[in-house]
């Protein structure tokens, strides 16, 4: 195989292109680019082009010397979207409280279905999750409208699964198109996506609708449904 043909096939695989993306970006056919892969053809006229595809010096594709490809990493079709934002610091009830934290209820016991509802049971106190008082702050969320609880079911994946924990805000009672709300409906504890209906009815979405369509519900029957608060956290833990 020719330095050309290897040097186009690095390039490719470096940037997730291939054969017929190249092509289309140069101005040549799939064909054509596959006899330039494969060695068959040795030379193009479509040097410039193939280098400004490949993000590279055309001098360092036709040249004899193996020199470092310019790699061009605004463009990359590998891009880092993640930022390390240090490690875990582990707690428990004996750890001492910082002066930037404060304790949420967790209630561990009371379910928020994301299902198809699941009885209500009396709130208790249990045990409690840390918030930074900066992140509370962010949202404009009053510390003691903030409780923790564990979702159940499946109507809200993939984004929320089965035993999520969710930072529900009791303070935000009030319906925004779009975001996801902790209801009682008629006596059930649900999670559920929120649409205000005209004529004053509700629409609860899922995640997941392809188990659970859209339920549509009038405004006689939306006095059966009470606005717990507004989810503005979560938390998901996957295991092996």
């Amino acid at each position: 195989m020719s330095k050309l043909a290897q040097k186009i096939k690095l390039r490719m695989s470096e940037l997730g292109i291939n054969q017929q993306e190249l092509a289309e970006l140069v101005g040549l056919s799939q064909v054509s680019v596959h006899k330039l892969v494969s060695g068959k053809t040795g030379s193009t006229t479509k040097i410039f082009e193939i280098a400004k595809a490949l993000q590279c010096d055309p001098s360092w594709l036709v040249g004899d010397e193996d020199v470092p490809v310019e790699i061009n990493h605004t463009k990359s079709a590998a891009e880092s979207n993640a930022n390390w934002s240090g490690g875990i610091e582990t707690w428990d009830d004996s750890t001492p409280l910082r002066d930037d934290e404060v304790e949420i209820p967790f209630l561990n016991e009371v379910e928020l279905s994301a299902g198809n509802g699941a009885v209500c049971s009396k709130e208790y106190e249990g045990p409690k999750l840390r918030f930074s008082k900066a992140t509370l702050r962010r949202g404009n969320i009053q510390q003691e409208n903030v409780v923790c609880v564990n979702i159940s079911g499946n109507s809200m994946e993939p984004v929320m699964p089965n035993r999520a924990t969710v930072g529900v805000d009791t303070g935000e009672k009030y319906v925004v198109d779009g975001d996801i709300y902790a209801i009682d409906h008629d006596g059930l504890l649900r999670i559920k996506i929120l649409q205000n209906l005209p004529g004053g009815g509700l629409r609860l979405r899922s995640f997941n609708s392809d188990e659970y369509p859209d339920e549509n519900y009038d405004a006689e029957s939306r006095k059966l449904i009470r606005i717990i608060g507004r989810i503005f956290w979560y938390s998901v833990l996957t295991f092996k």
